[in-house]
């Protein structure tokens, strides 16, 4: 039995082996057709257009917030400080009382004044009584000339005292309005340095407070001497625009260009520009820094997503898709705006341009666009 055993088993093996050599070229044909079929790739990216639109051509600067008028109150008298009217920091308007200063001194000077003036106002009714009298006598024949002479000159010279009276009597009442310190304009003002009781004179170097203009205010910064003959043909027609944003808060303001320096900075190639912010709300604080963005002109330009463009030794690039196949579409990039790039060369709008999935792409791949997510 173990015999008959073993002779089933080579003859078993005997065939399989023949079998192996019989069916070995068409199990060879069937790898090599596997092997060399090939195996179409398809990539999935997000896309994007590119879009022909106005696009404006900006200028990114630092500025500082400037008041526009800006005063320190002194006081024109030796005297003392009677009463303070306002706040520190509040915002005052124009003809506010904000300070009243000793007047007893002066208030004497003008009782004075007003006393010589009543007197020398008598004393010419007197001499122009006396000149109609002689005017008469004198037609009589009952004096002489020389007394109407004399009688016309006294009263010429007590009108010209009552105009010199009533010269100082003005002075001191201009004085008077000194005593009374009120607001030039309206703005916002600072603390005081005085307090009631204080002496004040006008040689003090520091002044009792200062006003600054809050509304409109503005705004100074520089920018390339390249943009200043696009600057001025745009101040000429009006179409000046510029923005400044306090860094950190987003809060920003707008307004428009009110000068240009005469001159450019022989050193930086900068010229300075300022523009003029409405700053109702006092959104701008005098002395702040900000982030300034002068728009210069606006111009008819295609943009796409910056990440859609890739950089290599050539230069940039973006993956054009057409019927589904990527392309390599050599591209000249002039400026970015808000996320875009500015597309002066390569592209001409419409074109469906990959956002995401570049790494995977080559010229001829093909692609699939992603389904957008809701909410993307």
């Amino acid at each position: 039995m173990a015999k008959r055993r073993w002779i089933i088993i080579a003859c078993f093996l005997g065939i399989s082996a023949g079998a192996a050599v019989v069916l070995q070229p068409y199990w060879s044909k069937s790898q090599v057709a596997t092997k060399s079929a090939p195996r179409t790739r398809v990539v999935t990216v997000d896309l994007d257009k590119a879009v022909r639109k106005p696009i404006p051509v900006d200028v990114d600067a630092i500025g500082m917030v400037t008041p526009i008028s800006s005063v320190a109150l002194k006081s024109r008298l030796e005297t003392t400080i009677v009463d303070v009217h306002f706040e520190d920091g509040a915002r005052v308007k124009q003809g506010d009382l904000l300070f009243t200063l000793d007047s007893r001194q002066i208030d004497a000077q003008i009782e004075q004044a007003e006393g010589n003036l009543a007197r020398d106002r008598a004393q010419l009714a007197g001499a122009e009584r006396d000149l109609r009298r002689y005017n008469e006598l004198i037609g009589k024949g009952a004096t002489t000339q020389v007394n109407l002479d004399n009688a016309k000159t006294q009263a010429d010279i007590l009108a010209g005292t009552i105009r010199g009276a009533q010269s100082a009597l003005d002075n001191l009442r201009v004085q008077k309005s000194y005593t009374a310190i009120r607001a030039p304009f309206s703005g916002r003002i600072s603390a005081a340095n005085v307090k009631i009781g204080n002496f004040v004179r006008p040689a003090d170097t520091a002044p009792l407070a200062t006003i600054n203009q809050m509304a409109p205010v503005y705004v100074t910064f520089a920018v390339p001497q390249r943009v200043l003959v696009d600057l001025r043909d745009a101040m000429k027609a009006g179409a000046t625009k510029v923005v400044a944003t306090i860094p950190g808060s987003g809060r920003s303001e707008e307004g428009k260009v009110a000068m240009v320096e005469n001159t450019v900075d022989a050193t930086t190639g900068m010229v300075t520009v300022r523009g003029v912010m409405e700053n109702s709300n006092e959104t701008l604080w005098p002395g702040t820094l900000v982030n300034t963005k002068l728009t210069v002109r606006t111009e008819e330009a295609v943009a796409v997503p910056t990440v859609a463009v890739q950089r290599s030794q050539g230069g940039n690039f973006v993956f054009v898709i057409k019927n589904g196949v990527a392309h390599v579409q050599p591209v000249t990039v002039s400026r970015t705006f808000m996320g875009e790039s500015v597309i002066t060369d390569g592209l001409a709008g419409g074109e469906d341009v990959v956002t995401d999935g570049q790494l995977l792409l080559s010229e001829g791949t093909r692609v699939e666009p992603r389904s957008r997510r809701a909410g993307a």
